[in-house]
């Protein structure tokens, strides 16, 4: 029987690069959601890091008018931070699972992931995550992380794995977007990522198309990290996030997407993002991205 790894949580409660408050409080909603301890359940051992110290609106000095990296300076020591306990983590042969916070928080968690190893990436989320400075219409870099870790974007930002890119495009898949910004959808046409949007989940099904995510993230890779944004699933099951979609994929499907990942034996980190709690109908999408971890690290119906 193989030994389950260890796991250490660590909360990202970072907002800064997101442009309605209250994702700070996410990872305090994902734990009183039980996450420890149905993770123990699970026969895991598991290793609360507490939070990563982050920066505060209101200590934060005001980005000026139409700044195109809002809070840049900020956000880039966080992740600097991040990533380094990310890969001290793995080093210590740990599973790093980041609860957020928006999500520039990937940046760090993502990167210091594949410091010292080639992973793939799977990203599942309604937004493609793939501005950059010139293309972004709000600044809010939770917008361009995606684009960051595939090497484009701020030096300060693209270079904490250590190598530009941190991740080849081509072991890169985006799963569930529904809405993308005009220059953000050129730049991610010209791009080597994968794209599958909501037309090829409801065509295709999401178990062949994670299927195929798989296959991608896995070749020539030790591996995958995953970042799941919880608004990829439809507003009416996750109410609580700060930037819903509708027409999003069922908490169902979100399931059987964790599960065949499960079924890979790749995952080697994840993080789950964007949790608002204040924008939340009694705590449930804090409680639904509980179960979707569970999912994702083994727990099955039968």
């Amino acid at each position: 029987m193989t030994t389950k790894p260890q796991i250490a949580v660590l909360g990202v409660p970072i907002d800064l690069g997101a442009g309605r408050r209250g994702v700070d409080m996410g990872p305090s909603a994902i734990r009183y959601a039980g996450l420890s301890r149905r993770l123990g359940e699970l026969g895991y051992r598991v290793v609360d890091c507490g939070n990563l110290a982050t920066p505060m609106v209101e200590t934060s000095p005001p980005p000026p008018p139409n700044a195109r990296l809002r809070y840049l300076e900020p956000i880039a020591k966080m992740c600097e931070h991040l990533a380094q306990q990310v890969a001290d983590i793995v080093q210590q042969g740990m599973f790093p699972l980041m609860l957020g916070g928006d999500h520039s928080l990937t940046i760090g968690s993502a990167s210091g992931s594949a410091r010292h190893r080639r992973l793939g990436l799977i990203w599942i989320d309604a937004h493609a995550d793939f501005n950059d400075e010139h293309t972004t219409p709000s600044g809010n870099i939770h917008g361009m992380p995606l684009a960051v870790l595939t090497g484009r974007g701020h030096p300060s930002l693209t270079t904490l794995a250590g190598r530009v890119p941190a991740f080849d495009p081509t072991r890169v898949v985006l799963i569930g977007v529904r809405d993308l910004d005009p220059l953000e959808r050129e730049a991610l046409r010209a791009s080597s990522v994968t794209v599958f949007t909501m037309h090829e989940i409801d065509r295709c099904g999401m178990a062949t198309v994670v299927e195929k995510a798989l296959t991608i993230a896995t070749t020539d890779t030790a591996g995958f990290h995953l970042s799941f944004d919880l608004d990829v699933v439809d507003p009416r099951e996750a109410p609580g996030v700060g930037t819903p979609v509708n027409s999003g994929i069922s908490a169902r499907e979100a399931h059987l997407a964790m599960e065949l990942i499960a079924e890979s034996g790749a995952l080697r980190s994840l993080d789950v993002v964007e949790v608002n709690p204040i924008l939340d109908e009694r705590n449930a999408t804090a409680q639904l991205a509980v179960d979707l971890v569970l999912s994702a690290l083994g727990k099955r119906i039968l």
